[in-house]
């Protein structure tokens, strides 16, 4: 299963409930544009090794941006991202849990909605 993004942010602000929730995951996984999305927010070095470190001790599997995740994501900016306001980095997460055959556990369902063939479970923290 892939943790999207806002599911970690809460874990590492210290959310028992997030916390638990990814602790229920087996075979955790991250794209890597959540990686890239943490780090984004990085304010140091310090945050960014605190984050490796994160992921790594709870044995998260990083899945790479691939050709196909790529023209899928294009297809789903293609067909939702005016009508329904898609970002790049969801359609390239939704495209990556698609083409790995992964659930994804996400806080954001709403952003993930059009994308019928992308099986989400819902935190709500």
């Amino acid at each position: 299963m892939i943790v999207d993004t806002d599911v970690l942010i809460w874990v590492l602000r210290g959310n028992l409930k997030a916390a638990r929730a990814v602790d229920a995951v087996a075979g955790r996984a991250v794209s890597v544009v959540n990686y890239m999305e943490l780090l984004q927010g990085c304010r140091d070095k310090g945050e960014i090794r605190t984050i490796k470190s994160f992921l790594a001790d709870l044995g998260f599997r990083m899945l790479p941006l691939t050709e196909n995740i790529g023209h899928r994501a294009l297809i789903y900016m293609e067909e939702y991202g005016l009508p329904a306001g898609l970002s790049l980095a969801d359609a390239l997460v939704a495209a990556t849990a698609i083409e790995h055959g992964e659930q994804l556990l996400t806080a954001n369902r709403r952003h993930y909605r059009p994308i019928s063939e992308l099986e989400v479970r819902v935190f709500r923290p």
